[in-house]
């Protein structure tokens, strides 16, 4: 592994709508070109241990499996990942733009992915929604994937204007919740140039099957009851009705899957509250990004944990199949695949090596 350094992150305010989005700008100028391998990766080939890749093509795919006819199954390779050198093109550097999951805040392992990409000579824009951190605007803790979107929107925008930035080459990245958000975002803007989506909640219902089945009928109530007060509340002009993002199992909240109150703890950053406003379990199962993957331009990765008990596993892979996209799988849950966990160092090695062949400079 070829030792990098990395400069420490510039505070950025990115207007949006009327407020703020709270950001760190990492610049990728001047950094050392790494080939590292973590454990169970194999940084020749950008695949990891256990790790398959599937490049669909949607065409007649099925969506419960990801596999369908059409898609094509490659087991333990991703094409020619070996290409070292750097990112730097005659325009400039490419950007990541980044932002989080359901709830979640930048502090909470964003700058762990941040810090490698940037090592590689990549720049990266990590910022946090409006209503969440030190970001503005309220209400506070509401999800809400339209102005979320919208951040995203302007993020972009915001890295087109950074100096040594080739606006051509903007990479959007989400994860969870967010990598739905990059689906919709990319399919809209035909300026992209590829998309990293990490264990992709991109489809509201299957995500809502999943609770129906795992849950039962009356756990969807309560969820829907919390809604309709926030939303009544909102109507006149209260504060926001909110519940805890994350609890165990049988409690109410938006992610109760066995263990992950603990998981999500320990990832959470300073700024990150376990809390957020109703009126998303009124949005969830409508919100179905995966339904425009077919309609990105640019390059796409989907990273699956095909034993995810949060993002259901069948429905983060149709997500690719959908975008003709080069799709892993690991073996692991949700929380895996973040800094300081097993299979974060093959996550983000795979992310530059697709990175590599998506932003090659004819």
């Amino acid at each position: 592994m070829t030792t990098t350094t990395t400069t420490e992150p510039t505070v950025v305010r990115i207007p949006s709508g009327a407020d703020a989005c709270d950001a760190r700008h990492w610049s990728g100028q001047g950094t050392d070109v790494a080939t590292g391998s973590g454990a169970g990766s194999d940084a020749a080939t950008g695949t990891g241990a256990g790790a398959d890749v599937v490049t669909g093509t949607g065409a007649g795919s099925d969506a419960a499996t990801g596999t369908g006819a059409g898609a094509d199954v490659v087991t333990g390779a991703s094409g020619d990942a070996s290409a070292t050198g750097s990112f730097a093109g005659p325009r400039g550097r490419p950007c990541v733009v980044m932002a989080h999951g359901l709830g979640a805040t930048r502090d909470g392992g964003l700058d762990g992915f941040a810090e490698r990409l940037a090592a590689e000579g990549l720049d990266v824009l990590a910022f946090d929604y409006r209503g969440f951190a030190d970001s503005g605007g309220g209400p506070r803790q509401d999800v809400d994937p339209a102005r979320q979107r919208e951040d995203y929107r302007s993020a972009i925008a915001h890295a087109r204007t950074i100096p040594g930035v080739d606006p051509d080459r903007i990479v959007v990245w989400g994860c969870s919740f967010a990598g739905g958000h990059v689906l919709r975002v990319a399919a809209e803007d035909p300026r992209v140039a590829a998309v990293v989506s990490l264990t992709p909640a991109g489809d509201g219902m299957a995500v809502m099957r999943k609770l129906l089945a795992e849950d039962g009928v009356g756990a969807a109530l309560r969820l829907t009851a919390l809604g309709i007060r926030d939303l009544l509340a909102a109507i006149r002009g209260r504060d926001p009705v909110t519940a805890p993002l994350v609890a165990r199992p049988g409690e109410v909240a938006a992610i109760t899957a066995p263990g992950a109150l603990e998981r999500y703890t320990a990832l959470a950053g300073p700024s990150w509250r376990n809390v957020v406003a109703g009126r998303i379990f009124l949005r969830i199962g409508a919100y179905r990004p995966i339904r425009k993957a077919a309609a990105i331009d640019g390059a796409l990765l989907v990273q699956v944990a095909d034993e995810d008990t949060v993002a259901p596993p069948a429905a983060q892979t149709a997500a690719g199949v959908r975008g003709r996209a080069q799709v892993h799988h690991y073996p692991c849950d949700h929380f895996d695949v973040y800094p300081g966990q097993p299979w974060f160092d093959a996550i983000v090695e795979h992310q530059i090596a697709f990175l590599r062949r998506a932003l090659a400079v004819a």
